[in-house]
């Protein structure tokens, strides 16, 4: 005869009992955890999908049609041409390609120019600011006032600057500092390149100046302290501390600055018009002129789907450069 014990005799767990329904409980509450940041950041995926996403896919099928002003009431009767827009585009003998490959050659130099002496300004600014005076505040404020304005309030009141018989620029230069034979015409000819300089570097140098001085706020003081102790001079606590604890900092500065700069419309735009000098072609002015003056929607979609393959081949080396140089300071 066998006999068991009270400790042997299983319950069974009932379906109403409390421990049953924790179970599917917990997996609900932390699904529900999961997916409510993705909720809510369904609205603005939507709007960049259709903000984006879904312009950036009917430009890439525009530059595969003939699409002329013959067809701009139902574009999407224009007939196929394949890679003719491209063809055209890259063939630097003709006059099409020939102008896109100018407008590049000026779009990087104006780029290289711009980032540099925008970063250049921005970081001498921000170290200088790292000082207590008195007047500090009042100081940052002002030097962040051609980021905060309005760009075409801005660029406009550069046009009025740049006029040749009654603007600023030439009053000074010519009228009160006697460095010019004569006043010169800025927004034409070669000067209008370097009058679009101008306006980008007053226009970009204070978001340098503000990502450096927010990065600056992350070296410790002690470092410097050490490095006055040791003997150490400014200019080297600059390039032994500074810039190498802003390496980080600079390389997303760098390269945001490069994005911006390169498709930059806005500022030649409205300097200069609908028609660029030819010193100051750059090629998102030119893109625009190859498809709202020439009405050749087909080139400028092309043209714009190459700048989109170039500043991502540029960006896609950029980080895998910098990512290698950060990993071998690392070791």
């Amino acid at each position: 005869m066998t006999t068991t014990t009270p400790e042997a005799v299983e319950h069974p767990v009932h379906k109403n009992s409390p421990g049953a329904a924790s179970g599917p409980r917990r997996r609900t509450g932390r699904i529900r955890r999961i997916g409510l940041p993705y909720l809510l950041l369904l609205p603005a995926l939507i709007l960049e999908l259709l903000v984006h996403l879904v312009p950036m896919v009917i430009g890439i099928v525009m530059s595969f049609k003939e699409l002329t002003q013959f067809y701009i009431r139902d574009w999407g009767t224009a007939p196929w041409s394949g890679f003719d827009n491209y063809r055209m585009s890259v063939d630097f003998d003709a006059p099409v390609g020939e102008a896109l490959l100018h407008s590049f050659f000026v779009t990087v130099g104006f780029t290289l120019l711009s980032v540099g002496l925008c970063w250049l300004i921005g970081t001498a600014a921000a170290i200088f600011m790292q000082d207590t005076f008195r007047g500090r505040g009042l100081l940052r404020a002002l030097f962040l006032v051609p980021y905060a304005l309005p760009v075409y309030a801005a660029v406009i009141t550069w046009v009025f600057m740049f006029q040749h018989d009654n603007g600023l620029v030439n009053h000074v230069l010519h009228d009160q500092l006697h460095l010019t034979d004569k006043p010169s015409f800025w927004l034409i000819g070669d000067n209008s390149f370097w009058a679009l300089l101008t306006v980008s570097v007053w226009k970009g140098w204070p978001f340098a100046f503000l990502i450096v001085m927010a990065g600056l706020q992350n070296i410790p003081r002690e470092l410097y302290e050490a490095a006055a102790l040791d003997g150490a001079g400014v200019w080297q606590q600059i390039r032994r501390i500074t810039l190498p604890s802003l390496r980080p900092v600079n390389q997303v500065l760098v390269l945001v600055l490069f994005l911006w700069t390169f498709n930059d419309f806005n500022t030649p735009y409205v300097l200069f018009g609908k028609a660029a000098p030819e010193a100051a072609d750059l090629i998102s002015v030119h893109i625009y002129q190859a498809s709202f003056v020439t009405w050749n929607f087909g080139t400028g979609s092309a043209m714009s789907v190459l700048l989109l393959l170039f500043l991502l081949l540029v960006t896609g080396v950029y980080l895998a450069v910098t990512s290698r140089g950060r990993r071998a300071a690392d070791v």
